[in-house]
């Protein structure tokens, strides 16, 4: 009996692995994840339906005739929820601390951005107190690329992590017209783990931000208006959508049928309210996502009755310095913004540095 009973367990265990192996093949291919967190934390599981193309969009008048971008954005713009891949559920001492936490910087930065994000953890986004009160860091990302590169990418991101606990991921093509898509993703997980952050800070990787002056700004704020909504940057008004379907900006009428967009910020950088970052994301679930997601935010503002408000300190197409032999870099000029868009890793960490100087004063030079 002994052989016997031998060989119907092995067969038993050969099965239960073939079963296993299975399993764990399916978990790859399916949108049931588990958020990763390295580093620590323990792991949250969050489950979804896998996001299915819908194909009534082909329906659409010309579809044919719009690339590719285009005709995803409509194949896929019902899908709200992917797997997240890097997750920080405790980055704001978890969702009853996160009151403590003043400004959190939220840097959208694909995978490939290495360089933009070290820049920048030495220099405006470090994590630090200012002015008596607490700075926190997230890079958001979804996946870049195919194949072998795919996986080097997703493995950066995960050494970064690792290494300084301020990656968000999530498994969706991260590509331009995508960038709303984001932003509600964030603004899903800042609901569940960062509810009370007071403000936030939503910018891209190459603006150059004076923190600094973003917390005295907000602390006035705070203490002066009693209000507690807040969306403030350079606001754009009265602009029309790009129907041309050979542009990036491209809104076809069925994602847009109005002429104009509410008033918006540009997405280059602004500052908001947790209320109101929280206004935003309620009024998503009723609104379809709309392929320029600065727009986008401000179709949610006015869905709620809210405006953006303009801040001189915001430039999002850069510093427009006049006449000749001026440096443009010159740090007087950027001493009291808040965000200047567009700007080489290498000058932000020289700019940063020489706007700290306490001796810095206006036409001196610091060479």
């Amino acid at each position: 009996m002994r052989p016997r009973v031998c060989v119907i367990t092995s067969l038993m265990v050969v099965t239960l692995l073939i079963i296993l192996l299975y399993q764990s093949e399916s978990f790859k291919d399916s949108d049931l994840t588990h958020l990763q967190s390295l580093g620590g934390s323990s792991p949250h599981v969050h489950s979804f339906q896998k996001c299915e193309k819908n194909m009534s969009a082909e329906q659409v008048k010309d579809f044919n005739s719009y690339p590719p971008i285009a005709k995803d954005v409509l194949y896929y713009r019902h899908c709200r929820h992917f797997p997240m891949l890097l997750d920080i559920p405790d980055k704001c001492g978890g969702a009853h601390g996160s009151s403590d936490v003043f400004l959190l910087l939220v840097i959208k930065s694909p995978a490939v951005n290495y360089d933009r994000r070290e820049v920048l953890r030495k220099t405006w986004a470090e994590e630090r107190l200012s002015n008596g009160k607490w700075i926190r860091r997230v890079f958001i990302s979804g996946t870049m690329s195919t194949g072998h590169e795919k996986k080097r990418l997703n493995k950066l991101l995960q050494l970064e992590k690792r290494k300084y606990n301020d990656i968000l991921q999530w498994d969706f093509k991260d590509t331009f017209s995508n960038l709303t898509l984001k932003q509600m993703l964030f603004l899903e997980w800042m609901e569940r783990n960062c509810p009370h952050t007071q403000f936030l800070f939503n910018g891209d990787d190459d603006v150059f931000a004076s923190t600094d002056n973003m917390v005295v700004y907000l602390q006035g704020f705070k203490r002066n208006s009693g209000k507690k909504h807040l969306f403030a940057g350079h606001v754009m008004y009265n602009l029309d959508p790009i129907r041309d379907p050979q542009s990036r900006y491209f809104v076809p009428e069925e994602l847009f049928r109005p002429s104009v967009y509410p008033p918006y910020c540009s997405g280059g950088g602004f500052l908001l309210s947790g209320y109101t970052a929280m206004v935003i994301f309620n009024k998503s679930h009723s609104i379809p996502l709309l392929p320029i997601d600065d727009a986008y935010m401000g179709m949610c503002l006015a869905e709620a009755g809210l405006s953006p408000e303009h801040h001189i300190g915001v430039r999002p197409f850069g510093l427009q310095v006049k006449g000749r032999n001026v440096d443009e870099l010159e740090p007087c000029f950027y001493k009291e913004m808040l965000v200047v868009h567009r700007m080489l890793s290498a000058d932000m960490y020289t700019m940063w540095h020489r706007i700290q100087d306490p001796d810095l004063k206006s036409g001196a030079s610091h060479r």
